[in-house]
């Protein structure tokens, strides 16, 4: 496969345009044809050569290419069994990461344990990759708490729903440790309709202008909700990196090895003083949106059909066959922990207490406020006009 250059690209007209008497038409691309990326491992699960990004995968054992699956088939069981929740009402909604496995495996296991995480509220992966207990993860969705885990105890950052939001949050945070002077790096984490936000592009600015040691990981799965990707932007997204004076690099998100790899060089990167990355992983929301949303009204089967066909859980299991590095007995054992994961999650969701109605006012402000005062004493009468009536 053809890799994009990562060091100052030259300057070249988008893919998707043609110019024609000095205007611009969008130009249909090919059926079936593949952006140019960095990959190691085809849809047929065969291993491919590559000379810039090898290197970081080449002590690979056949254990960590079966932790890297297990991690994957997990996290999707983990999934579902979210989904399901939700459809039973035990959850308010959902957000489904199904077809972004590999990108959120690989990049999650390239970090390190005192690298720095900011996710949106669709890293389910590599929450699971920092140690946070799947079921934590599920208590915001329901309504119970506002995150479900302390920050600083995995280094991976509470869910933000504001859209690219955390991109910020994470530039600050690394242009801190690189004032402390730590050995450590900041990866946030941000889909293709966020980086249409302001936030991200000033996140670019000053990550660039302050050197600061950031991985900003776009997990482009095609879909902004119901926007497709090229009604976002007229180039590659990985490509907006060089406005801003950094790398991008475009990489096949469906492959967890290449995942793994291209951000295991970014982030070493960042950690050596050479300042922010852009990594685009190319990858398909074969879900819905959240669980709220449709997307049979936006997107027909084909599409879908053609990415499965790239399923990523797949990929790696015929290269695990045909390199005998796994065998029934791991693909069967590894489905009853699945299935004992799931129960797991759905009797830790449905034993979450209540909580406190009052702890919404704790904390607003350090020490305390009139108008919370008054707020509360609100709150309290009209959760007393629900008290039975003696006699009634």
């Amino acid at each position: 496969m053809t890799v994009e250059s990562t060091a100052a690209p030259k300057p070249r007209r988008s893919a998707g345009t043609k110019s024609t008497a000095g205007k611009r038409t969008t130009a249909k691309k090919s059926p079936g044809t593949d952006p140019e990326l960095v990959q190691l491992l085809t849809p047929e699960g065969k291993r491919v050569k590559n000379a810039e990004y090898d290197n970081y995968v080449a002590g690979i054992t056949p254990d960590e290419l079966r932790g890297l699956y297990r991690d994957m088939v997990l996290t999707r069981r983990f999934d579902a069994e979210a989904t399901s929740l939700q459809r039973q009402g035990e959850l308010g909604l959902w957000a489904s990461l199904l077809g972004q496995e590999a990108a959120q495996i690989g990049s999650g296991r390239a970090t390190r344990e005192d690298d720095y995480v900011f996710p949106t509220y669709r890293e389910h992966g590599v929450a699971w990759c920092r140690g946070v207990d799947p079921a934590n993860l599920l208590g915001m969705f329901r309504g119970v708490n506002n995150g479900g885990w302390d920050p600083n105890s995995n280094n991976f950052q509470l869910y933000t729903i504001v859209i690219g939001s955390q991109t910020l949050h994470a530039t600050g945070y690394a242009m801190g440790i690189a004032k402390d002077g730590a050995d450590s790096a900041v990866i946030a984490y941000f889909g293709d309709g966020a980086s249409s936000q302001g936030d991200v592009a000033e996140s670019f600015t000053f990550s660039a202008v302050y050197n600061a040691p950031v991985v900003f990981f776009c997990q482009n799965n095609q879909w902004a909700i119901s926007e497709p990707t090229e009604k976002q932007t007229r180039v590659p997204l990985y490509q907006r990196a060089q406005g801003f004076g950094f790398p991008g690099v475009r990489v096949d998100g469906n492959d967890v090895l290449a995942c793994l790899a291209v951000t295991k060089w970014a982030l070493e990167r960042a950690r050596s003083g050479e300042g922010p990355t852009l990594v685009e992983a190319y990858t398909y929301r074969m879900g819905a949106h959240t669980t709220s949303d449709d997307p049979t009204r936006y997107r027909g089967d084909e599409e879908r059909l053609a990415w499965e066909a790239k399923d990523p859980i797949l990929r790696l299991r015929r290269y695990l066959e045909a390199s005998n590095h796994a065998d029934e007995g791991f693909f069967a054992e590894l489905e009853s922990e699945s299935e004992a994961l799931g129960k797991r999650v759905r009797e830790a969701v449905r034993a979450m207490p209540d909580p406190d109605h009052f702890a919404i006012f704790e904390n607003v402000y350090a020490d305390g406020h009139a108008l919370v005062d008054e707020e509360r004493a609100q709150f309290a009468a009209y959760q007393a006009s629900f008290a039975d009536v003696e006699g009634a």
